[in-house]
């Protein structure tokens, strides 16, 4: 299925390919306080819908995702990283606006232990 997706204020928006069943739902310092749901596509089934050069971009503990977020509004739709299959994005599922967030199966995820 495709949704749109984007940030609170519009800056960033984007496309994404995906059947999502299941969201990650992470307690790493990050995760936690932003409070995202995380699922995950092969970076070609993303689409920027606006510049990539409007992203804002966080990096920490070992830089290897790039956590993208808006300048403007704060709000941070996808990261980006390399999987064990290629380039991937972490979609936050509540940054799609259509997508039902009642029917999709949370997975806890100790990422403070790793």
């Amino acid at each position: 299925m495709r949704y749109e997706g984007s940030c609170h204020c519009g800056k960033i928006a984007f496309e994404v390919e995906g059947d999502f069943a299941e969201a990650v739902d992470c307690n790493c310092s990050l995760c936690r306080r932003r409070g995202g749901l995380l699922a995950f596509v092969a970076r070609d089934k993303l689409t920027m819908k606006t510049p990539e050069t409007d992203l804002s971009t966080y990096l920490f503990n070992n830089h290897v995702i790039q956590h993208h977020f808006c300048d403007t509004c704060g709000i941070a739709p996808f990261g980006e990283g390399d999987g064990p299959h290629g380039k991937m994005a972490a979609i936050n599922l509540r940054c799609l606006p259509e997508f039902d967030l009642e029917a999709v199966r949370i997975v806890k995820y100790d990422g403070r232990s790793v």
